[in-house]
């Protein structure tokens, strides 16, 4: 099962956060359909957030067709988004952490990273396009 964190200074609002560590588990694998997601009550007792929160991250991946709400049972997911290009490259993922290592120990702060991904990921992606 998942496990919400948040990032409060991410100037991210939380449902969005909720909705992207989701997707996020699906294509990674982490998450596959028929898994359950957490009950609204154990998000919000673990984050201390509005439940009003939750239900609305859940109605967001509800409409996106990755989960479904079953009266009484809970939310469950419908469809995985996993790729096998992920599992494929455990030498990528193994690379990207130790630059991310490499990167906190030069003194850069998540945003900063964030703007350097970002920042390459434009330039390498539009170059393919």
């Amino acid at each position: 099962m998942i496990e919400f964190r948040l990032d409060r200074t991410s100037g991210v609002t939380t449902y969005l956060q909720l909705v992207q560590q989701v997707k996020d588990a699906l294509r990674l694998g982490v998450l596959s359909a028929g898994d359950q997601l957490p009950t609204a009550r154990a998000v919000v007792a673990a984050l201390a957030i509005n439940p009003n929160t939750v239900h609305k991250a859940y109605r967001e991946l509800e409409r996106d067709g990755l989960v479904e709400s079953r009266q009484g049972q809970g939310t469950f997911v419908t469809r995985s988004l996993a790729s096998p290009a992920l599992d494929a490259h455990p030498a990528l993922r193994e690379s990207l952490r130790e630059w991310l290592v490499a990167a906190r120990a030069a003194g850069l702060d998540r945003e900063a990273v964030n703007a350097l991904f970002t920042t390459a990921t434009r330039e390498v992606f539009s170059e393919v396009a």
